[in-house]
């Protein structure tokens, strides 16, 4: 089964930057859409984006359009979620999910353990 870890998460003052990580040992991602989700504390799971293995990017949330950029770095067998203009709302476990279907179908079948981001002054 394919196996994903996440990294890069931690603590950034609001208006501030992160970028995570999702990579494999285990396969090779840019066979793989990759889907990009958050929970925040007390709240439900909420799906953000998603990328398929053609680059084509299709947003689950509008509200982080402007703001979450996802790329492949095929050398480096990973998949990058850019954050921008952090804002404490955006405190949450950042998880990413892998399926071999599309994008609109959001059958993920492979997770993450995620990383915890936390914004705050």
């Amino acid at each position: 089964q394919l196996q994903l870890a996440e990294s890069g998460g931690g603590w950034v003052p609001p208006g501030e930057s992160l970028t995570l990580s999702c990579s494999s040992t285990s396969a090779t991602l840019d066979a793989y859409t990759i889907g990009w989700f958050r929970q925040a504390p007390g709240k439900e799971r909420e799906a953000l984006l998603c990328i398929n293995m053609h680059n084509y990017i299709e947003y689950y949330n509008p509200f982080v359009k402007n703001r979450f950029t996802p790329a492949r770095d095929n050398a480096m067998n990973m998949v990058t979620l850019r954050m921008n203009s952090l804002r404490p709302e955006d405190t949450a476990v950042y998880s990413c999910a892998a399926t071999k279907g599309s994008c609109i179908a959001r059958d993920f079948t492979s997770w993450g353990q995620g990383t915890q981001v936390s914004v705050s002054s």
